[in-house]
């Protein structure tokens, strides 16, 4: 399947299933930010790369304003190109706005992930002939006081019908890539990925790397060289 085709049947998959409180609202960039999610992946998959970087969910200040993973605004309008429109969900929660590329914060999360990219490789072109960047679940879920719940957190029904697609989306793009790497960006990205692939794609080596997360006092502790460190261990270093 064709990686456009892999988003859209994923949207499919995950707006048909429900999730109750203290989930109060659900946000899908790949619906209202389509334009730009679609245009990345378009401009820059490339089959036959190196390493996938697979990230958890979206940020409240990155993918669910740009549709990107770890969009940074100022990243992806910048350094990647991308500046599509983008729409509102159908619930906007009154706290969390999505306001696209003229969102004022800066997801650090994504600033540190991309910053790093454009120094190491200095282009986007030279990036993605290495690499590409997917969020494992494409979902934003937010509780009634505007309060981030990330999927792990979910009751055990909902996180399996919701890891059920997305396990189906990750091993369908990881056979059109087919990537020798899959890293998790962080470790529950790393824990799908074994899940998912292991009997799909048991020829794909995984791993893992330091999330950027500033909730993170590790990553606070300079996440470029550490990351850097890691890479080389695993033999994918410059």
């Amino acid at each position: 399947m064709e990686p456009v085709p892999i988003t859209r049947a994923l949207t499919r998959d995950v707006q048909a299933l429900d999730f109750a409180p203290p989930v109060a609202h659900v946000y899908n960039p790949l619906v209202y930010a389509r334009a730009n999610a679609e245009a990345f992946i378009e401009r820059y998959l490339r089959p036959g790369v190196e390493t996938l970087l697979l990230g958890m969910n979206p940020g409240p200040y990155g993918m669910a304003q740009t549709g990107v993973p770890f969009g940074e605004v100022a990243a992806v309008r910048d350094w990647l190109g991308i500046a599509e429109p983008v729409r509102k969900p159908e619930r906007e929660h009154p706290k969390r706005p999505i306001l696209g590329m003229d969102c004022p914060r800066s997801e650090v999360s994504g600033r540190r992930l991309w910053g790093w990219a454009a120094e190491r490789f200095e282009s986007p072109e030279a990036f993605f002939e290495k690499f590409f960047v997917w969020n494992y679940c494409p979902l934003v879920f937010l509780e009634e006081g505007g309060r981030n719940r990330t999927p792990d957190k979910l009751p055990a029904a909902e996180r399996d019908a919701l890891f059920a697609a997305c396990d189906r989306a990750l091993v369908r793009l990881v056979q059109h890539v087919q990537p020798r790497w899959v890293l998790g960006v962080g470790r529950f990205a790393e824990g799908r990925a074994r899940t998912a692939l292991a009997e799909e794609a048991p020829e794909v080596r995984i791993g893992t790397i330091l999330h950027p997360s500033p909730a993170s006092p590790i990553a606070n502790r300079g996440w470029a060289p550490q990351v850097e460190a890691q890479l080389e261990k695993l033999g994918l270093g410059t």
